[in-house]
């Protein structure tokens, strides 16, 4: 997808504890009345929809406020079930920084884009790193994971690219929504990897025991 077609006007899913990343892939369990149609008009249309997540955890505003940062991602894949849920995947295009938020007569939410901070998630290279750099986190990472009960094929990761191996990690990661953002809002590979290094100090400081992990 090149600048000029980006959409600038996006339908949103808010999702809390949530992030997707350019060229990653993710399944979704559409369920919900609101966003059964948003995935409806979206399938009509150009089939991207933008993942961002509230600012709060908290489920009790009809509509929460939001980050400013998300990203967008098109439709790759659609089965509807027999009890009416959408079963989709979802591969990351580009991140955005949301302008305004547009009246609209739909159940789900739409908003205004920019895309010029994060223009560089079109570039198709891949970022000059070595596997070698991920063994400053890749052994506390690992740790948290199994501390928390989340299952990784680790030996899997490993056959990855680095910056999907490091992206599907942050996707994955029992962190904080605050601290996913984080990830989200970095600007590069290297700066996200040093992120989660700085993310798992906390953790490691704190014997694993930090109340933010959901």
């Amino acid at each position: 997808m090149k600048k000029e077609d980006l959409p600038i006007n996006i339908p949103v899913f808010p999702l809390s504890n949530f992030i997707i990343f350019p060229k990653t892939t993710v399944p979704l369990n559409i369920f919900e009345p609101r966003y059964i149609d948003m995935i409806n008009d979206s399938m009509k249309s150009n089939k991207i929809i933008g993942i961002i997540q509230p600012q709060s955890s908290s489920y009790q505003k009809v509509q929460p406020e939001l980050h400013k940062v998300g990203c967008i991602g098109k439709i790759t894949s659609f089965k509807e079930t027999e009890d009416g849920r959408y079963l989709i995947e979802l591969k990351g295009v580009a991140r955005f920084k949301s302008v305004k938020e547009l009246e609209t007569v739909t159940k789900y939410r739409i908003l205004h884009v920019d895309y010029n901070d994060y223009i560089q998630d079109l570039d198709n290279k891949k970022e000059d790193l070595k596997f070698s750099d991920l063994e400053l986190i890749f052994k506390d990472l690992k740790s948290l994971f199994e501390k928390k009960g989340f299952i990784i094929n680790w030996k899997a990761l490993e056959k990855q690219s680095l910056d999907e191996t490091i992206n599907a990690l942050a996707m994955a990661s029992p962190f904080s929504l605050e601290e996913k953002q984080v990830l989200l809002e970095a600007q590069n590979l290297d700066i996200r990897k040093n992120k989660i290094a700085e993310i798992l100090k906390t953790y490691t400081h704190d014997i694993y025991e930090n109340n933010t992990i959901q």
